[in-house]
């Protein structure tokens, strides 16, 4: 045994070296002229050692270059190169080294910053099977070498859309199915970021060709669409992606036949139509991003049992209908991304099986009803369903056991009852955000508090009481507070925040708290935190707090509300940073010093309703919102203001007492899409050179000071976009200009009291926006109808026609034009909210970046530097619960004056359902038109102090929604009709001096009027008048009595005419022939006392001679 075993001792080592040998020459040990070639590119390659991995450890002294990092040999030829990530710039100096490794099959240049044109020698890597020079800092045009490589399977090209360098690769004016017509091998093909600039049918065509394509990325290359039906050839694609092109077509239907597809990535490519809901339904696909697609529609279908889906983006499309409940069979599902869509219905309980939802965004939908438990959900960490209509209570097991869940978003919505406590205490809790919802009772303390990493804590408009609990001061990592538009109460320090070293944002405005600014400030305390935005608003301040004068960071000041008198002080204007300061609805006098020469930043001023005096001298350059209103403002310095605010959007500076003439610098402010300089004593003509704002004026308030002359007809261009228009209570004179009919966005028109002339303007009717138009107190005349003229006044609801010199009947045709007061609310519903006008077109309620997109580029770029510090989710939230502040800033929402229930009454905010009309103290005649009982929609109609006659129509039932009906003054005859009974909203009815007769219909609403308003209706009895009905419901007749001593007084009665004429004639007749002033004043009440004592008369309207008078005739 002992040979044997001697033999087999010797034979193992032997074999060992052998087996070694073998693997050395299998897999290594390169051979020397290639590995001469690896160090030759080293060195002619520019990178950063500090950062380089692989190269900065090729080492000369190490003979095995297969060993080196980033190569891989066989049979000692390099066949794969792998240098990305190297940080080499500056080209491939001396390529002649890389293109002479013949065996090389797979090479890896990617994320690098080479900065120069891909080299055309690569084609001689003929066996170059993987090529990888995605950003890798390529640029100009990809040389048609590289689509020689026969052997390729993948190709890599592509860039990402954030890329520094200065310009990037592109295949434009290249014939693509030329290029790629020698891949036939090729997989794998990503294009992403190369400039291609062709058209569907020519990419489409060119890649439908290669059918072995497994991988198709070309998101944002400049492709054009429509998407070419031949992609349907390509049915091996598994992985498809073309966003962020502009393709404008429609998902053709085939693409659901792609049943290997796992990844299809459409979003932001301009996609319209249907989207196909087969695709859903592809059992293979786990990755469905059609996000940014605004015009495409589409609904969810029921979801197939073991569907493969893992993530499912919609975002901002037009998708619609409700949620599934079989949505609960995509079991895989970790991100569900459906904001800024339009579906609705309740979200079903089923989404409750979702254990693996790791991100939920539901915002901005129009979803009702509670929300589902996700406590089944462990990794949920992302949940956001806010700007929907859900409701409810928000149960505290609902967030039980998610203790991965760092983001909570939920605001915007009706729920109600308490917060639940539960959500307190998550430990990985950093953003809690329930703005504007309907939450009630107190908020509880935060345990743990010190160890809390929550950043940002939003309560903002619930229902919120009792004191704020002191643990929120203790949470260490808060840089976000918003509790304001709640009902706490209490008093808190304000240096209490100095515990929060973090904190940015600070809002506490309008609840009942007592926010104590008196306190000493001791240098050995911890300093106040760097502010941002500081919101006190409403907060019984009575003072500008000290310690603001430090915050150098301060972004935003509110301040209003809080009774704070004396002078605003020189600092506030030195604080660099701040853009956003309200300090109105105080009590503020002045300005501290002078201030002329300070240069102030302030991009958003509002200082209204205070005592602020003498002229305005703080002008900052760069504002877009000022508000000046409602002081004691006399002047302006400097009054040239129009050109000191190159970018004012909005100014305010109504209810002041500046006089003279409108300063023409007003018409330089180019961007100017508001002002309003209402209620002063400016004089003289409307400047013509309004004309130059045209285009950017949305909204024009002139109303109530002394302005003459004309309304400037060239001040209404072809490119109006007045939306409303107030030249009301002024002196002008003329006619309305017809150029207004170029403002076809227009909705309110008020030219009330002043002295305007003309007929009746018909061609006012080509702008069908009005709803709101006023005319009253001028002195128009002719009829109210227009029998000629195109156009529909279809959402006209406010008339005002009243105390002008109309004549004539009132036009069926033109009251058939008026649909808006002719709305349903039984079939249609109610129209809620109040009337407003957008001023900037761009305003939307989602993200901050709006801002910035809505500025000029100067005022953005200023904006963005000084919130670079500021975290996205910190700024949109902020943004978010400004929205309300914000809207109220671009929206404007004007006030009227309109007769109503008897009494002059002014009309803050309109209500859009608010109908009314008013053609009273004019000469109108005739029958009360059956077409205006159709104006269902109504509350006030007021037609008295007119000549109308006939019968009050029965059709009056038909108005349901008045409240206030005034047909006095007129010669109105007939009985009252019972239906008026039926309206039961009819707070007041004036049908005083008419001819009215008959007995009052009994009825709870009429019955509660005052005889007042039956007065002067001899022929009228029963409640609430004293006369009472007799049988045949009229009223009695003259006594018996009466009658007899009438007949026994005939000849004193003879005898006293006699007299009386021959001491009238002598006495009072021969003065009144005499003297025409006195004829004038007999004739007008003599006719009064006869058309009060005589029934059978009554008053006309004749012309004559260009004049209108009114006589007395007998009525059939």
């Amino acid at each position: 045994m002992r040979p044997h075993i001697i033999f087999f001792l010797f034979f193992i080592p032997f074999s060992l070296i052998n087996f070694s040998t073998n693997k050395f020459l299998v897999n290594g040990y390169c051979f020397g002229h290639e590995r001469s070639l690896l160090l030759h590119l080293k060195n002619n390659l520019i990178f950063n050692p500090e950062k380089s991995s692989k190269l900065v450890h090729w080492n000369q002294s190490d003979d095995d270059c297969c060993q080196w990092h980033g190569v891989t040999c066989k049979d000692g030829h390099v066949t794969a190169l792998d240098l990305s990530h190297e940080s080499i710039s500056k080209g491939l100096n001396d390529s002649t080294a890389l293109f002479n490794l013949q065996s090389l099959q797979n090479l890896n240049l990617a994320f690098n910053d080479f900065h120069s044109k891909i080299p055309q020698e690569l084609y001689k890597l003929q066996k170059l099977r993987y090529l990888n020079l995605s950003n890798a800092g390529f640029e100009g045009h990809v040389p048609k070498e590289i689509f020689h490589l026969k052997s390729l399977v993948s190709l890599d090209l592509s860039s990402s859309i954030t890329s520094h360098h200065r310009s990037r690769l592109n295949l434009e004016n290249s014939n693509i199915a030329m290029l790629v017509q020698n891949l036939t091998d090729i997989t794998e093909l990503y294009l992403d970021g190369v400039a291609i600039s062709a058209g569907g049918e020519e990419w489409g065509r060119a890649l439908s060709s290669l059918e072995g394509l497994h991988v198709l990325s070309m998101s944002s290359c400049n492709l054009s669409g429509p998407i070419d039906s031949s992609l349907a050839k390509l049915s091996s694609l598994s992985f498809l992606k073309l966003s962020h092109n502009n393709l404008s077509s429609i998902v053709p239907y085939s693409f659901a036949n792609f049943s290997n597809l796992t990844m299809l990535n459409l979003s932001s490519c301009g996609l319209n139509g249907f989207f196909p809901k087969d695709i859903f339904q592809i059992q293979t696909l786990k990755l469905l991003d059609i996000s940014y697609n605004q015009y495409l529609h589409g609904s969810f279908p029921d979801f197939p049992p073991h569907s493969s889906l893992h993530y499912l983006n919609l975002s901002n499309t037009n998708f619609s209908g409700s949620v599934p409940n079989t949505i609960s069979n995509i079991k895989h599902l970790s991100t569900i991304d459906l904001s800024y869509c339009q579906f609705n219905g309740t979200l079903p309980k089923s989404m409750s099986k979702l254990t693996k939802l790791l991100y939920l965004d539901l915002s901005s939908n129009n979803l009702t009803g509670p929300l589902p438990s996700f406590n089944m959900s462990k990794n949920l960490t992302y949940i956001s369903i806010f700007l929907n209509h859900l409701s409810g209570d928000l149960p505290s097991e609902h967030f039980e056991g998610l203790n991965n869940l760092v983001s909570v978003n939920l605001g915007f919505n009706y729920f109600n009852g308490t917060l639940p406590f539960s959500v307190l205490k998550l430990p990985y809790l950093r953003e809690l955000k329930l703005p504007y919802n309907q939450l009630s009772g107190i908020l509880g303390e935060f345990d743990n508090a010190s160890s809390s990493v929550l950043e940002i804590l939003d309560l903002t408009s619930n229902n919120l009481q009792g004191p704020i609990p002191l643990s929120v001061f203790n949470l260490k990592a808060l840089r976000f507070i918003q509790l304001s538009y709640n009902k706490f109460n209490g008093t808190i320090k304000l240096d209490i925040i100095r515990r929060l070293s973090n904190l940015t944002i600070l809002g506490l405005s309008h609840n009942n708290l007592f926010i104590d600014v008196n306190f000493k400030y001791h240098h050995d305390l911890s300093p106040f935190p760097k502010m941002k935005i500081l919101m006190l608003d409403s907060c019984k301040l009575r003072e500008i707090p000290s310690f603001l004068r430090n915050q150098s960071t301060l972004l935003s000041i509110h301040l209003s509300e809080n009774k704070i008198e004396g002078l605003i002080p020189t600092w506030i204007w030195q604080l660099d940073s701040l853009i956003t300061l309200n300090l109105s609805r105080n009590n503020l006098t002045g300005m501290e010093g002078s201030v002329l020469n300070f240069s102030s930043n302030i991009l958003m001023g509002d200082f209204s309703y205070n005592k602020l005096q003498g002229p305005i001298s703080v002008i900052p350059k760069y504002a877009i919102f000022l508000d000046y209103s409602s002081n004691r403002f006399s002047s302006i310095i400097p009054p040239d203001i129009g050109n000191n605010l190159p970018f004012i959007r909005l100014l305010f500076l109504s209810d002041n007492n500046f006089q003279g003439q409108i300063h023409e610098s007003f018409c330089n402010a180019s961007t100017l899409n508001l002002l309003d300089l209402s209620h002063n004593n400016f004089v003289g003509t409307i400047p013509k050179c309004f004309a130059a704002l045209s285009s950017s004026l949305k909204m024009l308030n002139l109303g109530g000071n002394k302005l003459q002359g004309h309304i400037p007809n060239t001040m209404f261009q072809n490119s109006c976009a007045l939306r409303f228009l107030n030249l009301n209570d002024n002196l002008l004179g003329s006619t309305i200009p017809k150029s207004l009919v170029n403002c076809q966005e227009l909705q309110v028109l008020n030219l009330g009291k002043n002295a305007l002339t003309g007929k009746f303007p018909c061609f006012l009717r080509k702008i069908s926006t009005l709803r709101v138009m006023i005319l009253s107190s001028n002195m128009f005349h002719g009829s109210i109808e227009c029998p000629n003229s195109i156009g529909d006044w279809k959402m006209l609801h406010i008339a005002d026609l009243a105390s002008n010199n109309f004549s004539g009947t009132l036009s069926a045709g033109l009251l058939n034009s008026w649909k808006a007061m002719m709305r349903d609310e039984d079939k249609l519903g109610p129209e809620f909210g109040n009337l407003f006008f957008d001023i900037v077109d761009i305003f939307h309620p989602t993200r901050f970046k709006d801002v910035l997109r809505s500025l000029n580029k100067l005022l953005a770029m200023k904006v963005a530097k000084l919130v670079a510090n500021m975290s996205q989710s910190i700024l949109d939230q902020a943004y978010a619960d400004g929205n309300s502040i914000l809207a109220d800033l671009v929206r404007y929402q004007d006030s009227i004056t309109i007769v109503n229930k008897g009494q002059q009454m002014k009309l803050v905010k309109i209500q859009s359902a608010f109908t009314y009309m008013d053609v009273s103290n004019n000469y109108l005649e005739g029958p009360i038109p059956n077409e205006l009982m159709q104006f269902k929609a109504l509350n006030a109609l007021n037609l008295s102090h007119n000549a109308f006659m006939g019968h009050i129509p029965s059709s009056v039932g038909n108005l349901k929604n008045l409240e206030s009906m005034d047909l006095s003054n007129n010669s109105l005859n007939g009985e009252i009709p019972q239906e008026l009974s039926s309206l039961y909203f009819l707070e007041y009815m004036n049908l005083s001096f008419n001819h009215l007769v008959g007995r009052i219909p009994l009825g709870t609403q009429i019955q509660s009027f005052d005889a007042d308003s039956f007065e002067g209706n001899e022929g009228l009895c029963g409640s609430p008048l004293t006369k009472i009905c007799s049988d045949n419901g009229m009223p009695p007749p003259a006594s018996e009595t009466s009658h007899s001593q009438n007949e026994s007084s005939i000849d004193w009665s003879f005898l006293s005419m006699e007299l009386g004429f021959i001491f009238g004639f002598g006495v009072f007749i021969l003065p009144i022939i005499c003297h025409k002033k006195l004829r004038l004043w007999y004739s007008k009440h003599v006719d009064e006392m006869l058309y009060k004592f005589i029934p059978q008369l009554d008053f006309v309207y004749e012309q004559h001679q260009g004049k209108r008078y009114r006589t007395l005739r007998w009525r059939y």
